[in-house]
């Protein structure tokens, strides 16, 4: 198996050191299946346009499936001096058909054999990604719909700012991942370009048909330019900063989660299933999974850097260096795939400890605003001078280790004679919610309707 196509220029044989050295079949041979179907494709065409006789294409293609065949039943051999997947094919064709497999490989290259089975790898793993988010997307509107009546302080900078709903919350994650969505589904469009036939890098004098490729393989639209063609990555590049922006959505939320679950928040708990003890101090439960997903997003962040470094200097065309593309694709594929799934799974089954949430909202001043709003809203001081009489009684509050709505109408009285006995109303977690009715706001009708809304979206993209 140690013949190469390209034998005829060369009067020595590659040092075993080289053929271990670029070999890429260790990784590459999961792009089979997509190799595969554009052989058939190919060939399929190349009968139609008359270069091939109609019965080497059904030669080619029975060839083509029995190989399939062998792989997924793990009965194919694989060799170091075969390089790729792509030769691993064309070498096991000519044993099982002889001679016919030869003409396969005419009006194309492997650098526009390789650039369709990433396409065609990438445009499948797209989609099942695209699928998945709608999971977990469906998962927290569900979530969300169970907690309309949660509440729990809202933070900025890491200090407790207002109270919102849970439901509220949930979905703040649920546009995130609409985000992520949409950035996946504009990824296909560059995705589901056909390159094939385009061959090494200037096209090919046979008298090929890209369209009808293109149709065969389910793609829309064929590539313009012969040289861009195996020149471009910028569809994986694309693909993998949609996924760096995604893993940081689930990383965000990861680390929620784990300050959420700790004993200084304990807002959750977090199943059994999804966390983990430790080998020395039998108290723990480790949010192993929040943690991992955590970590993760670095990785896919470098697979990004590393494929941005890799064609930030190379010249037209094809150039070796490419080859160096898929382990860092395949890469942040499949670590995206597991920690989406993961999430999935792990999300329904959180214990929501909602008294301990509600009981956090009642100190931290969380009403301080809503006492600058009373003041500039209902008496019609301007909004500074509230601003500033608030932060008064607030540093009176601090100095007496209450909470704003524990102190008497006197007290706050001495901050502001307009203050009135309507204060404490305005100072409730529940008036603070039900006020707060500006669009996209935390009040409850605007939740219901924004979860409504997401329904509606998830069941128009399953229909």
């Amino acid at each position: 198996m140690s013949e190469k196509p390209w034998d005829g220029r060369f009067s020595e044989n590659t040092d075993k050191l080289v053929e271990r050295f670029t070999a890429s079949v260790a990784y590459d041979r999961r792009l089979y299946i997509y190799d595969i179907e554009g052989s058939i494709a190919h060939c399929t065409m190349l009968a139609k346009a008359g270069v091939i006789a109609e019965e080497e294409r059904d030669a080619l293609i029975k060839g083509l499936k029995q190989i399939r065949e062998e792989i997924e039943t793990g009965n194919f051999v694989y060799d170091d001096s075969l390089e790729d997947i792509h030769m691993h094919i064309e070498a096991r064709l000519s044993e099982v058909i002889g001679k016919t497999a030869r003409k396969l490989h005419t009006a194309r290259s492997r650098n526009d054999q390789v650039a369709l089975d990433i396409r065609m790898f990438l445009r499948e793993e797209t989609r099942q990604i695209i699928r998945s988010l709608r999971k977990l997307r469906k998962t927290l509107t569900d979530m969300a719909g169970q907690h309309l009546d949660t509440v729990l302080p809202g933070y900025t900078h890491m200090q407790r700012a207002q109270p919102v709903l849970l439901a509220h919350h949930f979905m703040a994650y649920y546009e995130m991942f609409q985000r992520d969505t949409e950035r996946f589904q504009d990824c296909l469009k560059r995705i589901e370009v056909m390159p094939l036939g385009s061959a090494a890098l200037a096209g090919t004098t046979y008298p090929i048909d890209r369209h009808y490729t293109a149709k065969l393989l389910g793609f829309s639209k064929v590539s313009a330019n012969s040289m861009d063609s195996v020149a471009d990555r910028d569809f994986s590049i694309e693909f993998l900063s949609s996924a760096a922006v995604c893993m940081m959505h689930l990383s965000r939320m990861s680390e929620e989660l784990i300050l959420w679950s700790s004993s200084e928040f304990s807002f959750i708990e977090i199943s059994d299933a999804f966390t983990t003890g430790s080998s020395i101090m039998p108290q723990k439960k480790n949010p192993d999974v929040c943690e991992l997903v955590r970590g993760k997003t670095g990785r896919v962040y470098g697979d990004l850097m590393a494929l941005l470094t890799l064609m930030k200097s190379l010249p037209m065309s094809y150039n070796r260096d490419m080859q160096e593309d898929k382990e860092p694709l395949f890469d942040a594929v499949d670590t995206l795939k597991n920690c989406l799934a993961v999430f999935i799974r792990m999300l329904p089954n959180i214990r929501v400890k909602a008294d301990g949430m509600a009981k956090a909202t009642e100190s931290g001043f969380l009403n301080a605003t809503d006492m600058a709003d009373y003041l500039a809203g209902k008496k019609g001081i301007p909004f500074r001078q509230a601003h500033s009489i608030t932060g008064k009684a607030v540093a009176y509050a601090l100095s007496r280790q209450k909470e704003l709505h524990e102190l008497s109408l006197p007290e706050l009285k001495e901050f502001s004679d307009f203050i009135d006995e309507e204060l404490f109303d305005y100072l409730s977690t529940e008036q603070m919610i039900f006020r707060r009715q500006s669009f996209g706001g935390t009040a409850k009708e605007n939740v219901k309707s924004a979860i409504a809304q997401a329904r509606k979206c998830l069941e128009n993209e399953n229909a």
